[in-house]
């Protein structure tokens, strides 16, 4: 299967749950079966996180007298959370995203798992 990698644009928007044309379907199971599979995932969950941190830093920065220190910590905070629930779901929501490209159920774990890789995480 020859990999397509997706331009900015369409990666962000693969990144927010969009299904990418057919000629990125290489790519997207490379995504959720490469050595770095994990990596990635994490990248997507901060790059999603990324619009709603920025808001709520501009939010609590001019709405409220909390000082930045306490504002900064917070968000690093509501990140790592986020992070840290989202991690523990990651072979599955990884499922999910080859699912949805029309591979069928399992194809992530049996993959990774043909190239000596862990299936699963933890």
């Amino acid at each position: 299967m020859e990999v397509h990698r997706p331009g900015p644009l369409r990666w962000i928007q693969y990144v927010y749950g969009r299904r990418l044309p057919d000629t990125y379907r290489g790519w997207v199971l490379h995504d959720a079966t490469a050595r770095t599979w994990l990596l990635r995932f994490a990248a997507r969950i901060c790059a999603e996180a990324l619009p709603w941190l920025i808001a709520a830093f501009v939010v609590l920065v001019t709405l409220t007298p909390v000082p930045l220190p306490l504002v900064f910590t917070m968000l690093a905070l509501s990140l790592f959370l986020s992070l840290f629930f989202t991690m523990t779901m990651a072979d599955e929501l990884a499922e999910v995203r080859l699912t949805k490209h029309g591979f069928p159920p399992g194809t992530g774990k049996r993959v990774r798992a043909a190239h000596g890789r862990p299936a699963t995480w933890p």
